[in-house]
């Protein structure tokens, strides 16, 4: 009896959990949806006649504010995450000055650019673009490089990114890459990658995104760190001077550190042992001293000459090549302090391109037109409400008066009666400021604008694959070959068939045919000649898209692994300290232990980290240091993986002493990048050299052999 009850109950309880489970199914039915066959409309149901462009004064006007479907797309796109930001939330941010150079009143009347006298707070960010605040720092992406300029005339945000050209050309498609790059809808993966379906889909079905995919497979996506990154403003913007000249500019922003890139291989494995490599590395760069540097230039175009180029200046998925037109130097700036407290500074910090102060204006870039709108907006569901200027990381350092009043989070407390203008009551303070006036008010920029109301794109938009070919073209063998490795790598990630023919036979074989094959090749894709005639841009090959051309003069805090064990020998360890010191490098001496080693001498050599704690992927060079201890280095498994993995990673590589007989034990050829002496001192200047240049390329297929 009792046995038979307990069945019964369960019997009872399971039909109960059944009905349960279909009256919340029905719950659920009644709020899903499934657009197959459906038309595209607003969330009002107008149906859309056209979702690729925004609605603009003329083929190349200004975007129009009345364009009620870019602004409801936008608009809900804004705010579909909160607190943390959609794009951009996983960064890292110090402090620091901008300082102009003189001469630059002939470009704008800007007094931050004009003033070389005067040093302007800074604040940057910089941030991957695809994962959430938890994802690694070393993951295959452009990163967002924007900077706060705190200026007397106000707040001027100058928010670019490590590539000088975006994904699309008009802002009412961003929504659209944003969902295709983003984790995928049904199982929120992956995270902090584009390696899968949605994005390679609409990547393959979207041409216009073929240069900035093909800077996404490029080794700028996998910086070794942020100190040594490029930085661009992306949109063609406008510098107005005292006069009231105007010329059209693209910024850019130089590392006097050099560039610098990861491997694949570290990468993946940089995001398992340290996800914090990259912000690590800034902030005790800056806690040590070694201040990063970058250089901020402009390329000038003359209004006269906007038509001038085989591409168009408004369109974001183009570059000018330097060869066309170089960088003018108009500045510098350093980071030199970290922030004292993450989510207040860094999290809380709210940029917007519409942030910008007298001397500078923008222009009719849709892609642009639209960020204007859509970075203030998102940061009204961030922040809480319309006062987020008012936290002390986004508030000016100049003064700032208006009739704004109340709201979420308000922190002012406002004196007088009327928050209105013009008033009597308060002798109509705070009042307009003429523009003619010394520090003038705000005047924008007047730009004839004639055109019929239209949703299209100029026919001078319509090249999608020759700057896509000039950068690939331009690029050195080996990073050539990271292109083929990084297409390969992802769309084998990509389970639909059909995606991978597309971007293979569709994209790549229209940007270089001897890309396509190789990438087909790997992926079993034939290939043929593309039938359609290839646009050719009037550069073929531009210097500046290289690595190669941005190796810096000096090796400052890069890092080098120290290996020492019992017997070392200390006067290799002051020699390779002493020189370390004076080239400002940062040289870890790296034990088996955490505890002290015993020298020759017999004296205690204090550890800096542990080998196996403190592994080869974090250090751009290796020492094996000599001593009395050959049979003991040689039994060790850590010290053997830790060479042979900074070998197969392209670092340059010292062995002293007895230590040259590890390569042979370890089936190493001997290159370049591989230096023997008795004596540290002998070869410091021939090692710093290949330190400078970040890695030891022509080893690179001799490395493939060494297991991963």
């Amino acid at each position: 009896m009792h046995d038979k009850s307990n069945k019964s109950e369960v019997a009872g309880t399971d039909a109960l959990d059944k009905q349960n489970e279909s009256v919340k199914s029905k719950q659920l039915d009644d709020h899903r949806s499934d657009a197959t066959g459906q038309a595209l409309t607003t969330n009002q149901g107008v149906k859309i006649a056209d979702n690729q462009n925004s609605l603009k004064a003329g083929v190349r006007g200004s975007t129009l504010l009345e364009d009620f479907i870019l602004r409801e797309k936008i608009t809900h796109f804004d705010h579909e995450r909160i607190p943390e930001r959609i794009v951009h939330a996983r960064g890292v941010g110090a402090h620091g000055y901008f300082q102009a150079y003189a001469g630059n009143e002939k470009f704008t009347k800007a007094g931050f650019l004009t003033n070389p006298d005067i040093q302007t707070p800074i604040f940057v960010r910089i941030s991957t673009v695809q994962g959430p605040r938890g994802s690694a720092d070393t993951v295959r992406d452009i990163r967002g490089f924007a900077i706060k300029f705190y200026t007397q005339e106000g707040n001027y945000d100058l928010v670019g990114n490590n590539a000088p050209v975006f994904f699309i050309q008009d802002g009412i498609k961003f929504p659209d890459f944003v969902h295709a790059v983003k984790p995928e809808p049904h199982n929120e993966m992956p995270t902090g990658a584009s390696a899968h379906d949605t994005f390679w889909d609409f990547v393959s079905l979207v041409p216009e995104t073929a240069h900035a995919v093909m800077w996404a497979m490029s080794d700028r996506a996998i910086p070794r760190n942020l100190r040594s990154i490029q930085g661009f403003g992306v949109h063609t913007f406008r510098l107005i001077n005292a006069e009231g000249k105007g010329i059209f500019v693209k910024f850019h922003w130089t590392p006097k550190q050099g560039l610098t890139q990861l491997v694949w291989d570290e990468a993946q494995k940089l995001g398992g042992k340290d996800p914090d490599f990259h912000r690590r590395d800034l902030y005790e760069a800056i806690e040590k001293g070694f201040y990063p540097e970058w250089e901020l230039g402009i390329q000038i175009v003359e209004e006269a000459d906007e038509m001038k180029f085989d591409f168009d200046l408004l369109d974001p998925t183009k570059i000018i090549p330097e060869e066309l037109v170089p960088v003018t130097p108009i500045g510098k700036f350093v980071l030199n302090r970290n922030v004292d407290n993450y989510f207040s500074e860094i999290e809380q910090v709210a940029f917007c391109p519409a942030h910008i102060v007298p001397g500078i204006d923008f222009s009719n870039d849709p892609l642009l037109q639209a960020r204007l709108f859509s970075y203030t907006d998102t940061q009204l569901s961030r922040l809480g409400g319309p006062n987020f200027h008012q936290l002390p990381i986004n508030k000016p350092v100049c003064p700032f008066h208006n009739n704004q009043r109340d709201g979420m989070h308000q922190m002012s407390i406002p004196r007088g009666q009327a928050s209105y203008q013009p008033n009597s009551i308060d002798q109509n303070w705070p009042t307009e400021t003429a523009p003619a006036a010394h520090d003038g008010g705000f005047e924008s920029y007047q730009e004839r604008i004639d055109g019929k109301k239209i949703r299209a794109r100029s026919d001078s938009f319509s090249d999608h694959f020759s700057q896509a070919r000039l950068y690939y073209q331009s690029l050195a063998p080996h990073e050539q070959k990271h292109v083929v490795d990084a297409y390969t790598f992802e769309l084998s990630k990509v389970q639909r068939l059909h995606i991978r023919e597309r971007e293979v036979q569709e994209i790549l074989s229209h940007i270089d045919l001897d890309l396509a094959q190789q990438v087909g090749k790997n992926l079993g894709i034939e290939v043929t000649a593309s039938k359609q005639a290839m646009r050719t841009s009037s550069v073929t090959k531009s210097a500046k898209l290289s690595f190669e051309a941005f190796v810096p003069s000096d090796i400052k805090a890069r890092k080098i692994a120290v290996l020492v064990h019992d017997k070392v020998n200390q006067a290799s360890i002051d020699a390779i300290q002493k020189w370390a010191k004076a080239e400002h490098a940062v040289a870890h001496i790296l034990t088996p232990t955490p505890a002290p080693v015993i020298n020759h001498q017999h004296g205690k050599v204090a550890s800096n980290g542990m080998q196996k704690a403190e592994p080869s992927i974090a250090y751009d060079a290796v020492i094996v240091v000599d001593g009395d201890n050959d049979a003991e280095v040689k039994q060790d498994g850590v010290t053997k993986h830790y060479i042979l993995e900074a070998y197969k990673h392209l670092k340059p590589i010292v062995f002293l002493g007895t230590k040259k007989n590890l390569l042979e034990a370890l089936q190493l050829v001997q290159d370049d990048g591989t230096l023997i002496s008795d004596h540290f001192e002998q070869l410091q200047d021939q090692f710093k050299d290949l330190i400078r240049h970040h890695r030891i390329w022509a080893r690179e297929k001799a490395a493939e052999a060494i297991p991963a």
